[in-house]
């Protein structure tokens, strides 16, 4: 079903940001991208211009950084200080694109940036360059392999940490250099301190950061989006600066790369503002790195790291050592490639007109784009048989043997444990199962299928209404109103909150939602969660389903996952103590908020709200619970572009608090993110 979205720019108020100007138009479309994105005490600069692109992150605080990672072969340098007596914060100057040579006459892309710190001495902890998995592991506690372990040059005023890639190519170098001062260093115990002259604050230094890695080509401003995209200027220069014509990155600094879920749901939730060519290149970057039974990768190691996986065994054997090693353990991506290649083929107007020469586009290997997705469509055939000729709990499709992750939860406990995700099972099966069914209709793969691949594409479609039928069902969970009350205000006791929203939203009767999953012996696992979104956007569920779905997602929190700052992605009220402390707001797939999990669900009752079939009465609680979520989005728009985000309450009220900044917070959020960029293309209701 098509989305014919209205545009407009998206209403909210501006909070914990500062932006650069930065080109939104086609006139500008030579200009540098150049933006400044500040949340809490992380100040993020953005500088993509020809054939540089880098992210430089000043970490104020007591434990001060500076780090810059580059698209360009996922890879970034970095030094961390050790704590200071107290907190410092960070201002940043001019910050200039470079490419210089390196010992060998090879091409170092990167910037050169003045900034200053508030301290006059600051002593190093370590510097680390090479890969981003290895900076980033790094920040997460583990050692630096033997292997990239790099011994700083030292000099009067400056200290560089530089060297080749581990395999002779082009490496890496991050230079700081004390403008108004100079570098000590002590043997006993072993230090380099950056020192003011005269102990003046601020320290000044200048940062230069570079990378060997080969560039990739990015989009210029005006090859895109087309005019139908929001003119939110934060989106679109996140959106800019992580696409290029090889392939999307889902985020930086963390993730500058391919990760297939990230590519498919960014490229359906944007395609209504996407131009075509932005789409197809998207679509290819994920075909060209399906496996030879069709499942799609969900991440990659490129650059530096391949070369360490290759070494120590753990890539494939033969071809090059810096190979790209592609992880298919995931389970959701595999069943997203068909809904999203359908909603570009059979739904968007444009892309019905390409479907045929789309199809018989060539992909690196020389094989064409309609053989790789019937590969991928035999597949989701196969995964999906036993249940469809048996639809029973134990036919259910699990998470990989072995393997505690598999969908996008893909923290350790962000499926509580389950075995069987709720999206793969109720929602992504049977909309490949259709989608397939639609393509084969369609005879789009007619000149690039077998005819043993046709006639098990001709059961998809009885196959899809036997998953829609059963699947969903098996992950009900139900409570009296008294149980549920109960448990509302207990954890609203714990959580700090008014229980009195969300004790008054509760159903009279009885309260009835969806399990995130099944545990290993396939029982419902009582957690609330976000990907009823899913559901709402790829499917078409009964009228009554409608309803009880957005009831329960959109109560007040903790009844339901709505805030004020934001919808959460989890909410673990329902279950037992000992899950409810798996899903704390410093769980990564906690009762944080996801930015773009809220867009997906704008996205959901929007394309229901399109439906011709739903009740009066269902259609108004669908409208009123999208206003409220509209409410709550426009109220968190400064993190908009952000990962994901916490939340505290002060004096009775909800307030945003950067995630990945606390000492208890599990990891760190990216405050550029792929698929955070998708309101570009959900504008909110009029």
């Amino acid at each position: 079903m098509a989305l014919p979205f209205p545009f407009s720019r998206p209403a909210g108020a501006v909070l914990l940001l500062l932006l650069l100007p930065g080109p939104t138009s086609a006139s500008e479309a030579g200009a540098p991208l150049q933006f400044r994105i500040t949340e809490g005490e992380i100040l993020n600069a953005f500088h993509q211009e020809n054939e540089v692109a880098a992210h430089l992150l000043l970490s104020s605080g007591a434990a001060p950084r500076v780090l810059v990672a580059f698209p360009a072969g996922n890879s970034g340098v970095g030094v961390w200080f050790e704590r200071a007596e107290k907190p410092v914060a960070w201002a940043l100057g001019e910050v200039k694109a470079s490419v210089q040579a390196d010992a060998q006459a090879r091409p170092m892309r990167g910037i050169i940036a003045e900034a200053s710190v508030t301290a006059n001495r600051l002593t190093v902890r370590e510097g680390v360059v090479g890969s981003v998995r290895v900076l980033r592991d790094f920040q997460l506690g583990t050692a630096i392999p033997a292997a990239v372990s790099t011994t700083p040059q030292v000099s009067d005023h400056a200290v560089t940490w530089a060297r080749p890639r581990i395999d002779g190519a082009a490496g890496y170098r991050i230079s700081l250099e004390v403008l108004n001062g100079r570098i000590e260093s002590a043997a006993e115990p072993k230090s380099l301190t950056l020192v003011a002259d005269r102990g003046t604050v601020p320290l000044r230094l200048r940062i230069t950061a570079l990378t060997g890695e080969p560039p990739l080509t990015p989009f210029a401003a005006d090859t895109l989006l087309d005019t139908r995209a929001s003119d939110d200027s934060r989106a679109r220069q996140v959106l800019r600066f992580l696409s290029y014509q090889e392939k999307f990155l889902a985020g930086s600094w963390r993730f500058n790369t391919y990760f297939g879920r990230d590519t498919l749901m960014s490229l359906r939730l944007l395609m209504p503002a996407l131009r075509a060519e932005a789409v197809e290149a998207g679509l290819v970057s994920v075909l060209e790195r399906l496996n030879a039974g069709g499942e799609v990768a969900h991440e990659e190691d490129i650059g530096e790291f391949a070369v360490l996986r290759h070494r120590s065994g753990r890539g494939p054997a033969g071809g090059a050592q810096d190979a790209p090693i592609h992880d298919y353990k995931m389970i959701d991506d595999d069943f997203m490639l068909a809904p999203v290649a359908a909603a570009w083929l059979l739904d968007h107007e444009e892309g019905r007109g390409r479907a045929q020469a789309f199809f018989a586009r060539k992909l690196a290997s020389g094989e064409s784009v309609g053989s790789a997705l019937a590969r991928n469509a035999a597949f989701v055939l196969e995964a999906a048989r036993a249940f469809a000729q048996e639809p029973v709990p134990q036919n259910l499709a699990a998470l990989k043997r072995g393997v505690p992750v598999g969908q996008w939860r893909d923290s350790e406990h962000g499926l509580a444990g389950g075995r069987y995700p709720y999206d793969v099972n109720a929602v992504w099966i049977p909309a490949a199962l259709s989608a397939i069914a639609r393509i084969q209709a369609r005879g789009l793969f007619a000149a690039h299928a077998g005819d043993d691949q046709q006639q098990a594409f001709a059961a998809a479609a009885d196959w899809a209404k036997t998953w829609s039928a059963h699947a969903p069902g098996l992950f009900e969970v139900r409570l009296t109103r008294e149980q549920a009350a109960e448990k509302v205000r207990a954890h609203a006791a714990k959580a700090g909150v008014d229980p009195a929203p969300a004790l008054a939203s509760l159903p009279p009767d009885s309260l009835h939602f969806a399990a995130v999953s099944l545990d290993a012996g396939r029982r419902p696992i009582p957690v609330l969660h976000s990907d009823v979104g899913f559901a709402l956007l790829f499917s078409d569920p009964p009228a009554a389903s409608v309803d009880a779905m957005v009831a329960t997602a959109l109560r007040p929190f903790p009844a339901g996952l709505l805030t004020d700052v934001g919808m959460v992605s989890a909410n673990p009220v329902y279950a037992d103590p000992s899950v409810q402390g798996l899903f704390g707001r410093n769980a990564y797939h906690g009762t944080g908020v996801w930015s773009w999990q809220q867009a997906l669900m704008a996205a959901g009752l929007a394309r229901q709200l399109q439906r011709g079939d739903l009740p009066a009465t269902v259609r108004a609680r669908v409208k009123d619970a999208e206003a409220r979520l509209w409410r709550a989005i426009d109220a968190s728009s400064a993190m908009r572009t952000s990962e994901l985000w916490s939340w505290a309450v002060v004096d009775g009220r909800y307030r945003i608090v950067p995630f990945g900044q606390g000492k208890d917070d599990a990891d760190e959020s990216n405050a550029a993110q792929l698929w955070s960029t998708v309101y570009l293309a959900i504008p909110p209701p009029h």
